[in-house]
Parts: structure tokens; C-alpha cells; sequence
């Protein structure tokens, strides 16, 4: 029993070193052991059952459509020139407004497929507000967070399963067991899971910034939307405790990232960040 767990450790060791790439933007280590083929596949796939959801209307209404795809388009384009540009060049893009007034959240899956809610607009409130939430969610994608946590979990269930394998080897007590066994589960989960959840976040918010900038967008109206978004969501759990930062973390984290967001920002000409609450369908 011994010899097989030292082998099956090994072979993850090993799969773990070779499954390993860098982040272009923050040098950070990642392990990836899912293709991008079969992420993109999965992400098309989990898109097209949300659009087929009976509670899901797509927004039809212009006001809202339109400001949605342009700055999208922005966004992209921004992207096949960034150092994801790449893969941003291999995406099958697709954008879709859902209509829900209820709903503040928009996602990018792997592949390019994006969708926003309308209820996510009083949080964007403008142009640029609404670039910085798309430049995040577009990052999740380009960066491979999902792979990342798919990649991370399985890793993290081998572990707890050669954990147990060895608690069980070492311990007579089934009870004893099973309590060991629950609070190395806790500690994966809070220890590493949740922080690197986080830091996928951080991440996001980081690289969506210096996209929207990139794509002529303030960046500085990204901190304002994180300041209205403290103002209309309450109750959230301790960071700790969180895949999220807290409000107020972000809010610091992209005061100090402004700086480099700036030197990338080139207003075009003429133009002004449109009210996108004016545009929400009635």
C-alpha cells in the first residue's frame, strides 16, 4: 500500500511540474490540466444551456443592446492586442444581453461567450463603468480561471484521497477518522481553495483594468463602481471566508494598479461616457 501511494503522490508531482504556466501579466504559477479546447468546448456548452433557461429573455430594446456589443467589441479588440492576444484571436466570440433587472452580474466563458444583465447597468452606471465590469469578466476567460479551479480542485481531491488512504492506514478509530479527515477538508477548502478563488479576482480586476484603458475607457470609473456596488449589496461573508475580495479591498488594489491604467488610457476624441441607466429597456 505504501509503494502504490508513494507512486500515485509521484505521478501527480509530476503531472502538477508539467501542467504548470506562467501568467503573462502577473508572473503568477498555474495549474492547468484541462486542454483549452475542451474549456472552450464546456464554456459554449454551459452557455447555450443559460440562454435556453425558460426564466431567460434576451434584451431585444437597443438602449440596452447596443452599449453592450460596442463596448464589447471594444474590449476584444483591446484583447487580440494584449498579451492574451492569442488566444483572444482563437475565441469565438459571442455577446448576448439578458434582460433582468433583478440580476447585477455579466460572465465571460471560456471561448468568448459573454452575457450581461440588465441589472448589472445602476452598478456600471456609464460607458466606462460598464467597460471595467466586461474587461473583468473577459480576463476570467483570457486568463483561464476556469481550467485554473477545475484544475486546483482535482488536485485538491487527489490529495484529501491519499490523505485518507493514509488515515486510515494509521488510525483504528473510524470516528477519529472521519473528524480528521472533515478538518483537512475545512483547511484545503478555507487554506487554499477560497484564497485562490481570490486571487483569480484580484487578478481579473488587475488585467480588466489596464483591457479597458487599452480599449479608451477611464479607468478610474472602475473604483466607482466597486463604491456602488458596497452601496447596494450588503452582507457579505468575511473575506476569509470568500472566493471574492471584500469591496474595500478592491476598491485599494485598483487605486494602486491606477497609475499603470492611466498610461495605457487614451480618450477618443469627442466622446463621453453615455448614462446607461437612460438605456435600461422599460
Amino acid at each position: 500500500m505504501k509503494r502504490n501511494l508513494q507512486h500515485v503522490t509521484l505521478a501527480f508531482g509530476v503531472l502538477a511540474l508539467v501542467a504548470c504556466v506562467t501568467n503573462p501579466y502577473t508572473e503568477r504559477s498555474q495549474l492547468l490540466l484541462v486542454s483549452e479546447a475542451e474549456e472552450a468546448k464546456m464554456g459554449a456548452q454551459a452557455y447555450e444551456e443559460i440562454l435556453k433557461e425558460k426564466k431567460i429573455t434576451l434584451a431585444r430594446d437597443p438602449r440596452a443592446v447596443e452599449p453592450v456589443k460596442r463596448i464589447a467589441a471594444r474590449i476584444i479588440e483591446a484583447a487580440k492586442h494584449s498579451k492574451y492576444a492569442e488566444s483572444a484571436r482563437q475565441f469565438e466570440w459571442e455577446v448576448r444581453v439578458i434582460k433582468d433587472d433583478t440580476m447585477m452580474n455579466a460572465f465571460a466563458l471560456p471561448g468568448g461567450k459573454i452575457a450581461v444583465y440588465t441589472g448589472i447597468f445602476p452598478v456600471a452606471k456609464n460607458d466606462d463603468g460598464l467597460a471595467a465590469i466586461m474587461g473583468h469578466e473577459v480576463v476570467h476567460a483570457l486568463a483561464r480561471h476556469g481550467a485554473e479551479r477545475m484544475s486546483q480542485g482535482q488536485l485538491a481531491q487527489a490529495g484529501l484521497t491519499v490523505a485518507d488512504l493514509l488515515i486510515g492506514a494509521h488510525t483504528a478509530n473510524s470516528t477519529t477518522a472521519k473528524l480528521a479527515m472533515a478538518a483537512l477538508g475545512l483547511g484545503v477548502n478555507v487554506g487554499i481553495l477560497l484564497p485562490f478563488g481570490r486571487s483569480h479576482e484580484s487578478e481579473a480586476d488587475y488585467v480588466g483594468l489596464l483591457l479597458a484603458a487599452q480599449a479608451g475607457y477611464d479607468p478610474r470609473e472602475a473604483v466607482h463602481v466597486w463604491e456602488r456596488m458596497g452601496q447596494l449589496t450588503k452582507g457579505q461573508p468575511p473575506e476569509f471566508l470568500s472566493t471574492h475580495p471584500s469591496h474595500g479591498t478592491r476598491i485599494t488594489q485598483l487605486q494602486e494598479w491606477m497609475p499603470e491604467a492611466l498610461t495605457l488610457y487614451r480618450p477618443r476624441p469627442g466622446e463621453r461616457a453615455a448614462d446607461l441607466p437612460a438605456l435600461t429597456p422599460q
